[in-house]
């Protein structure tokens, strides 16, 4: 991995190996992050297939993804671990680039199953069991962290050692690839947001129209924002603009999260350094498929996102990193109706091409009977925010107090992701 450490800048003292109160070494002072939130709870067991797990083949006789070498079957990954076929094109080439890890066994001790109670409470990233403080998602408190003069509490709690790497780094513009502010990036910053799925770059308000509403605001407190929305929405609308013109030569597809993929490059190459979507589609009840069928479909549809994405970024690939998670699994044994249910422990996905890949992280441990969470899902051994906190010390530089106003109550686990 190619850094562009900033020891010398800083001294020798000010940055270190993560610990208890010294920061790592940050990935790249251009650093990227790209969160990717599968709303619905996947099917992990589909994805990154327990190929050595005799129980997983007896409790799903119509939907497990056959053993590698089978009509079908997994891509072998380790010989515990395959990966889902529909991925050949797109991931499995970024796993064997070392660009692409994957973290089983993870996600939230929420134990409600329930779609909203999770996402919410993963988005938030505070303790469980206290009360709920809505205006304050984990991404936002980390932009505030990276730019302590963009929160309050940031500046007034930020140790000296954070300032002055947040001094040298450029200041961290967060953007939400979304139709409304989603919680994670809601906080004491001010996050913009714009949906880059296809005919976002068209608008009900023209010209004449935003010259009127900008002159409403002018010489108030929102003119600002108003000005920033109204620049965001037309650069949003030139970069769709020129995909359209080039059409005749290599179009860029607009259809599906490939296209949606590839406009957030454009944007992540030159204007923001954080950046979230949500892409949905993954309650999987029914009829889910196995090798072929609609999880297949979205698999394959995903996967061909996040390779365009990374090809998309062109050198700003080596000093970006996208995560993908969802609220939770899926139920070990498939249901009744060839699907699954609501279940609990998940697989995380962790890109980029500066990462610690080709390998699967985090604590394991073997699937049978009697290692299942309450008889029937995968068991959480890697805490989202534990894993989310230690990509963050050491992609930023972040020590352990940053940490903790990130994910309050938690210490970051060192996956050596990055």
């Amino acid at each position: 991995m190619q850094r562009r450490h900033l020891l010398q800048a800083l001294g020798a003292s000010a940055l270190g190996v993560y610990s208890a109160n010294a920061m790592a070494a940050p990935l790249a002072q251009d650093a990227r992050f790209l969160l990717v939130f599968l709303r619905g709870g996947y099917d992990c067991a589909s994805l990154l297939v327990p190929t050595a797990s005799s129980y997983y083949y007896e409790t799903r006789p119509n939907i497990a993804i056959a053993r590698p070498g089978q009509d079908g079957g997994a891509l072998q990954l380790t010989a515990d671990w395959g990966l889902h076929p529909a991925l050949a094109p797109s991931l499995l080439p970024l796993y064997q680039k070392r660009q692409l890890a994957f973290v089983p066994f993870a996600g939230t001790d929420d134990l409600s199953r329930s779609h909203f109670d999770t996402q919410d409470s993963m988005e938030l990233g505070q303790p469980l069991g206290g009360r709920r403080d809505f205006r304050s998602g984990f991404l936002n408190r980390l932009v505030a962290e990276l730019n302590p003069r963009a929160g309050s509490d940031a500046t007034a709690t930020a140790a000296a050692g954070d300032e002055r790497l947040a001094r040298l780094l450029q200041a961290v513009q967060p953007m939400a690839f979304t139709s409304t502010l989603p919680l994670v990036l809601r906080g004491a910053v001010d996050v913009p947001n714009t949906t880059l799925s296809a005919g976002a770059g068209r608008t009900g308000v023209d010209a004449r129209q935003a010259e009127l509403i900008e002159s409403m605001y002018r010489g108030t407190a929102l003119a600002t924002p108003v000005n920033e929305g109204f620049a965001t929405r037309d650069e949003v609308a030139r970069t769709m603009q020129g995909e359209m013109e080039a059409a005749s030569r290599n179009a860029l597809s607009t259809k599906g999260f490939e296209g949606t993929a590839r406009r957030m490059a454009r944007l992540m190459q030159t204007r923001y350094q954080l950046g979230f979507v949500d892409v949905g589609g993954w309650d999987t009840h029914v009829a889910q498929g196995a090798a072929t069928g609609p999880l297949a479909n979205r698999f394959e549809e995903l996967g061909r996102g996040l390779a365009g994405f990374a090809d998309e970024m062109g050198p700003a690939w080596k000093s970006t990193v996208v995560v993908v998670v969802s609220e939770f699994g899926r139920t070990f044994r498939e249901n009744g109706n060839r699907g699954t249910d609501h279940g609990h422990g998940t697989v995380f996905w962790v890109l980029g091409g500066g990462v610690g890949g080709g390998r699967i992280a985090g604590e394991q441990q073997a699937l049978t009977a009697s290692t299942l969470f309450q008889n029937r899902d995968y068991p959480v051994l890697n805490d989202y925010r534990s894993v989310l906190g230690g990509l963050f010390a050491r992609m930023y530089g972040l020590n352990a107090a940053a940490v903790a106003r990130v994910f309050p109550g938690t210490k970051g686990a060192d996956l050596r992701l990055v």
